[in-house]
């Protein structure tokens, strides 16, 4: 049986990434600058991420005033009811001050502390995938009323495996990712780097990608996308017996989950 709460929460997420994709692809100004930098000069932020975390947002709090709310930008309420939004507006900021089309719009709504509905949106792809907690993961394209239920592939043996990948904004930290790909590209097919770890979690989703792994996300750079991975058959967790965190976050099926996790491991991918 459907939840109606969870019904409820998928479509306004769905509204919300949608009206958020169309701010940002039509609304981009030829002249977009840095308005802020955050952990280092290359972690930046638009004007663009402030407008679309607001219309979020605003847009959720009419919606449903007694949510919380966890944004990147720095949007955070506690709430009363038992729902927390967690809101990455521009997921991979850099690509869309560049003018790169992988950047997405990233919203998860979690009830009691469990992630039970995702939605990422990429509007250069003119895609949004979406998932609720033991619904199966979707694929929607533009114009599409409805999508299509999507799987991770099976897995391959680990060195026939494509896997993404991305790189922190503190110089210390990218050093010791670059010397972690330098051990790894041997070990596997090859390696790609999106620059969008919701992108990157919904292409295992999809099947573009055999597994993905990084260091140094934050909750809402993964909290919608894990979630669609899972709901799409991949494993998703940090070191071995850890979930997914700031340390280390991994998204492959079974069978490839275990042998990436055990090399990353093996390399210190969750250390500086």
């Amino acid at each position: 049986m459907t939840d109606p709460l969870t019904t409820e929460l998928l479509e306004i997420a769905l509204e919300a990434a949608r009206r958020a994709g169309d701010l940002l692809r039509d609304g981009r100004p030829a002249d977009l600058g840095v308005a802020a930098t955050k952990t280092s000069p290359i972690d930046v932020v638009t004007e663009m991420d402030l407008a679309a975390e607001k219309l979020i947002t605003d847009f959720l709090a009419d919606r449903r005033p007694d949510d919380g709310v966890l944004g990147e930008e720095g949007a955070s309420t506690e709430g009363s009811s038992g729902v927390r939004w967690v809101i990455d507006p521009i997921d991979g900021t850099v690509n869309y001050l560049y003018g790169l089309p992988a950047w997405a719009v990233s919203i998860a709504a979690e009830r009691d502390g469990e992630t039970v509905v995702g939605v990422v949106t990429a509007p250069m792809r003119r895609e949004t995938y979406h998932a609720v907690l033991g619904g199966g993961a979707y694929l929607v394209a533009e114009g599409q009323e409805r999508g299509e239920r999507v799987g991770c592939r099976p897995a391959p043996v680990l060195d026939q495996a494509l896997v993404g990948t991305g790189f922190g904004y503190r110089t210390e930290r990218r050093i010791g990712q670059a010397e972690v790909v330098r051990a790894l590209v041997p070990k596997v097919r090859d390696i790609r780097r999106g620059g969008s770890a919701a992108i990157d979690l919904c292409d295992v989703a999809c099947g573009r990608l055999n597994g993905y792994y990084e260091r140094g996300l934050n909750p809402w750079d993964y909290a919608a996308g894990a979630l669609i991975a899972r709901e799409a058959g991949a494993l998703t967790g940090g070191r071995p017996g850890i979930p997914a965190s700031g340390e280390l976050t991994i998204a492959a099926p079974p069978g490839l989950f275990e042998p990436l996790q055990g090399l990353l491991e093996d390399l210190g991918a969750w250390h500086d």
